[in-house]
């Protein structure tokens, strides 16, 4: 039977929650946007006058679909050219999803997609729902079919997981182009101390090329080893032009609620650089140069207002 105008609605109303949680499962915007249109076809091939709690069902339909992805995604990421990390998603996109509490921005920061990956597809769902989406354990059960103390231990122990060296600040616009500021001037400074005296002293560094544009596969740790390493990267260079195809313009922005450098070569996003800050300093560096992951980000940096570069090389 064909959906009703209102059976559409319905789903469509939907759409932008069932697109914030696929993303947060799968870090990777494509895939979120994939996950949510299976889903309506499934809406769309079922009989919805007998389901009673469309948004029960659909985000049930949903959560299952991004887990069988999650597991065969593991597969494919044994092979993964290089480090990988999610895809950025710039101010304003609204994948980020509700933003309206600290546990709400935290699910969605790259600091915490990437803690994410150390856990198990069901450890991830139900740190999703419960944690951004403030779903009730017993909702959480029915959705993926588990006892509500199941997922009340389920949550916990991903809980202390991504937990683990976490002590972040809450970064406000204003503040985030402070810092982006103060970094790419300590970074270009040619001074490394100036880049040390920002950093904590057990900060990292890690990129992801997906084998596309170069990216180191071992993490850079230690605030001298990271400095050293971003002083050679924000260095100008022409054999850094031929990769990206031109002079990338520097700007500060915020990616997945964090500050972050944005590189930009004739309107293409060419890298973004997300900073985890602690009260400490700067504890992570996370350049996302896979072009298959800025394809988004391009499309959204196009239709924002930036004003001038603070840096081109």
């Amino acid at each position: 039977m064909p959906l009703t105008v209102d059976d559409v609605d319905r789903f469509e109303s939907s759409r932008p929650r069932l697109t914030a949680i696929a993303y947060r499962l799968l870090g990777s915007a494509d895939e979120a946007e994939d996950a949510v249109q299976e889903t309506f076809l499934r809406w769309q091939a079922a009989d919805v006058d007998r389901i009673e709690v469309p948004e029960a069902w659909l985000t049930k339909v949903l959560t299952n679909l991004c887990l069988n992805q999650l597991t065969s995604g593991r597969a494919r990421r044994e092979t993964y050219v290089g480090r990988w990390l999610p895809e950025p998603l710039l101010a304003g996109d609204p994948m980020l999803g509700p933003a309206e509490t600290v546990e709400q921005r935290e699910s969605v920061s790259f600091a915490v997609l990437t803690l994410m990956e150390r856990l198990s597809p069901n450890e991830r769902a139900v740190y999703v729902l419960r944690e951004a989406f403030d779903y009730p354990h017993r909702e959480i059960a029915e959705i993926l079919d588990i006892t509500e103390a199941a997922s009340q231990q389920v949550f916990h122990r991903a809980r202390k997981h991504v937990a683990y060296g976490r002590a972040r600040r809450e970064i406000d616009r204003a503040a985030a182009q402070r810092i982006v500021e103060e970094f790419l001037a300590a970074a270009t400074s040619g001074r490394t101390d100036e880049l040390v005296r920002l950093l904590t002293k057990d900060a990292v560094s890690v990129g992801d090329g997906g084998g596309k544009v170069p990216a180191r596969t071992r993490a850079f740790e230690g605030a001298t080893a990271v400095a050293k390493f971003l002083w050679g990267m924000f260095k100008p260079a022409e054999a850094k032009r031929v990769v990206v195809g031109g002079s990338p313009e520097l700007y500060a922005w915020t990616a997945n609620g964090e500050p972050a450098v944005v590189a930009v070569v004739e309107g293409r996003v060419v890298a973004v650089m997300c900073l985890e800050v602690t009260a400490e300093g700067v504890s992570a560096c996370r350049t996302q140069a896979n072009p298959d992951k800025l394809e988004r980000a391009t499309r959204q940096w196009a239709a924002a207002e930036h004003g001038e570069p603070l840096l081109v090389m």
